[in-house]
């Protein structure tokens, strides 16, 4: 088995090599991500929507993140863990954040956390790595903040936001992440973003000039078709095959086609006879 990725060789792979993420929600997911060779696996809050139905990332709480981070866990051995901090697990204060980021280290046997924001959530992440815990950060279009960003949004956009977003990745950089992903921002903002901060930036959506590269399981692979952002690249179409499949076997067994003399298990003849002459107790008073 290859050694454990950690949070320090992501860092060390700045102007390197070009990182790879994407996220898994449960166990098969993270053995398939883990086997195709992927640097990091996010448990990301996403699980909202792709997983359990939700029509944002607002509704997930620490116990569902937990839970879901366990069985990545179990099936990943290799890639760096990332748990995903769900909205008010951090934001409303700095003793709230490092208990829960510490939660998903001790409970969820993840290897660093991610959270959203930039120079606002700078005490949380300093204390959160004074406690010992790798931190990604996250700028640009953050989800749990869609109310206030006016909903899923491409940010950047103009001179004076950019320079915002510039002042916010070298906030968290100096606040000591280990990385930072850089979602929706034009391809200019990320790529001088990329420049101007010494960790290693991930990119969903921020063009291909970013140290690495992050996205969604379930989009990857055509599993969830609510919406495709325009960023994403489909792998796969997984979905119609799926449900191609679960409909020729409720067929099949409607029919009496499934299951097949192959799908059985047989009896010695002797004990077969001896069985159809069993009676079986009558019921009712």
């Amino acid at each position: 088995m290859s050694k454990r990725i950690t949070a320090p060789d992501v860092l060390a792979a700045k102007g390197k090599r070009k990182l790879t993420m994407l996220t898994a929600y449960d166990y098969p997911s993270a053995v398939w991500v883990d086997e195709s060779g992927m640097d990091m696996i996010l448990v990301g809050d996403s699980l909202a929507m792709v997983v359990l139905g939700q029509e944002d990332t607002l509704s997930v709480g620490m116990e569902e993140m937990l839970h879901h981070t366990r069985a990545v866990a179990r099936g990943a051995k290799r890639a760096l863990i990332i748990g995903d901090m769900p909205f008010l697990s951090y934001q409303c204060g700095v003793e709230q954040a490092v208990l829960n980021a510490g939660r998903f280290l001790k409970e969820g046997r993840a290897q660093a956390v991610k959270l959203e924001g930039g120079k606002r959530v700078v005490p949380q992440v300093e204390a959160i790595v004074a406690a010992g815990i790798p931190v990604q950060g996250h700028i640009g279009l953050t989800p749990q903040s869609s109310a206030q960003l006016g909903g899923f949004k491409v940010q950047g956009k103009t001179a004076g936001a950019a320079k915002a977003l510039i002042e916010d990745a070298q906030a968290l950089a100096e606040a000591g992440c280990f990385s930072i992903v850089l979602e929706a921002i034009p391809s200019p903002v990320a790529a001088r973003i990329t420049e101007t901060v010494p960790v290693p930036t991930i990119g969903i959506g921020a063009g291909p000039d970013c140290d690495g590269q992050v996205l969604v399981i379930h989009d990857v692979l055509g599993l969830y078709d609510r919406f495709l952002p325009r960023f994403v690249k489909q792998y796969a179409r997984l979905g119609k095959p799926i449900r191609e499949a679960l409909t020729l076997y409720r067929e099949e067994v409607e029919q009496g086609r499934f299951p097949g003399p192959e799908h059985t298990f047989a009896m010695a003849e002797e004990e077969k006879t001896k069985v159809a002459k069993m009676k079986g107790k009558k019921k009712g008073p």
